[in-house]
């Protein structure tokens, strides 16, 4: 359709400002994401074609739609127990750890999209606690954040229709970790949305507010990043972790040649890095 072309130029542009804004670097091919991402705003924001749109998003005086065009370009949607293996290892590994740490083990979901991860984690965590009565004993504190406050605000919210609760959720954990809430819906019982507290970050901002973590999630996010800005947050995540702590990365990406900070760990399946002291 004719309102949703954009010349060459104007991608590229585009491409230049999201890149600023929130380091994801769009391949050449990436148009018709950009034109199925920002379509829905044209009428939100009264503008007849794509082109126009994408010229007001290159203003920097309009902050609201530069936000929703950030917004729009970097919601992903994720599932349950994604992977499962990373969740696993924290019930294995490196909760039995942190077992007889006097302070509640701290964990830290970099790119929470729309909750699935760092409420996952919250239920290993609940598990594993079910256990035993002396595991993980001082509790577990775990901050999602994530750049798009639409994902947040449904972060919070803790709810989630059908189609959402049958991706990775499991029949048995769908029945103990959730409450029908009506209209389809069903919402995080209490004791585990207790776990987790939800702020907004842009990850090329700084983490010296976020605090120290024994545990950071930032699975499948670095893929959309460039080299140099991979490295730099994974800089930033080995002085956001404690000594020995964990870093859990997609199974798709490495740190080779990014940081010298960390110790690969092989395990069955998957890899983990943890911190050098």
């Amino acid at each position: 359709m004719e309102n949703k072309h954009l010349q060459q130029s104007e991608y590229d542009q585009f491409r230049t400002f999201l890149e600023q804004q929130c380091g994801i670097v769009l391949g050449d091919n990436k148009l018709y994401l950009v034109k199925s991402r920002l379509a829905p705003l044209m009428a939100r924001f009264g503008v007849d074609t794509l082109s126009a749109l994408v010229s007001k998003t290159l203003s920097p005086h309009e902050r609201q739609l530069r936000a929703a065009v950030v917004d729009a370009m970097t919601t992903n949607e994720t599932l349950w127990f994604r992977d499962a293996y990373p969740f696993e290892l924290l019930k294995t590994k490196i909760f039995p750890e942190f077992n007889d740490l006097r302070r509640p083990i701290k964990i830290w979901s970099a790119a929470s999209s729309s909750g699935q991860e760092p409420y996952s984690i919250a239920m290993a965590a609940s598990e594993h606690q079910s256990k035993s009565a002396g595991n993980l004993k001082m509790g577990v504190q775990i901050t999602g954040t994530d750049i798009s406050n639409t994902m947040l605000d449904m972060c919070k919210n803790a709810e989630y229709d059908a189609l959402a609760l049958a991706r990775g959720l499991s029949a048995e954990r769908r029945k103990k970790f959730f409450k029908d809430s009506g209209n389809g819906m069903a919402q995080v019982v209490d004791p585990v949305k207790k776990m987790v507290n939800f702020r907004h970050l842009n990850l090329l901002d700084s983490y010296a507010l976020m605090g120290k973590f024994d545990v950071i999630f930032c699975r499948n996010v670095l893929i959309y990043f460039s080299p140099d800005v991979k490295a730099k947050i994974i800089s930033q995540f080995a002085q956001a972790l404690n000594p020995k702590g964990y870093l859990f990365l997609g199974a798709s990406e490495s740190m080779a040649g990014l940081s010298d900070s960390f110790e690969m760990i092989r395990c069955n399946p998957g890899i983990i890095y943890q911190k050098k002291q």
